[in-house]
């Protein structure tokens, strides 16, 4: 479904990675670990589509991304920061979001708010959340259009443990489901729990351990 080919990126001259090449199955999980700085989310960002190699090139279902298609076209997506409108709750952020595909329902919205342990008839602004309710959104906005492709950096990151079970029970059952996903933690329990393989990054190339 996703294949890696030879990938290498540089910045200033600095190599983050080189010679990575992966196939990845549908309906897999895969773990990638490693410090801060070993290249995860520039890995991640690649794979989406939202930075181009210095050399390789990644393909999914047959077509090479940034040549023959700028993003994979059914992919839900957490790196870093989302850009919500601060103003606005959660539901109404999320509905905002989903106009632009358009292939989802208020309800669709609604469950998946349930899903994160977020309450869709609260009326808080997103600019008076705490770092986890943040991180729920995050997630929320990630699956709600239930993509072919996840890709989730730190998911867990500010999360209760009730909450890190709901979402990895989530990510289970996007898996079931076929999705494909990508994730990291810096918890390795987390990581070897959910993922059917998991790499490492060591040398600046990676490493299979599971």
């Amino acid at each position: 479904m996703i294949e890696i080919h030879n990938l290498k990126k540089v910045f200033d001259k600095r190599v983050i990675f080189e010679n990575i090449n992966l196939d990845i199955d549908e309906g897999e999980i895969v773990g990638f670990v490693g410090p801060n700085g070993s290249g995860k989310s520039v890995l991640f960002k690649i794979i989406c589509g939202f930075l181009r190699p210095t050399e390789g090139s990644v393909i999914y279902e047959n077509k090479i991304i940034g040549k023959d298609i700028d993003f994979i076209p059914s992919l839900g997506v957490l790196i870093e920061k989302n850009g919500f409108i601060e103003d606005y709750n959660h539901f109404k952020n999320l509905q905002y979001l989903a106009q632009i595909k358009n292939i989802i329902s208020n309800q669709d919205i609604r469950d998946t708010l349930n899903a994160v342990g977020l309450d869709p008839d609260d009326k808080t602004k997103v600019k008076k959340y705490s770092l986890g309710m943040r991180q729920k959104l995050g997630i929320a906005q990630a699956v709600m259009e239930n993509p072919k492709v996840l890709v989730i950096d730190e998911p867990f990151n500010g999360l209760d443990k009730d909450t890190v079970k709901k979402i990895k029970k989530l990510i289970i059952n996007m898996k079931d489901n076929g999705c494909t996903i990508f994730l990291t933690s810096h918890i390795p329990g987390d990581i070897d729990e959910l993922a059917d393989k998991i790499y490492e990054f060591n040398n600046n190339t990676l490493e299979l351990i599971k």
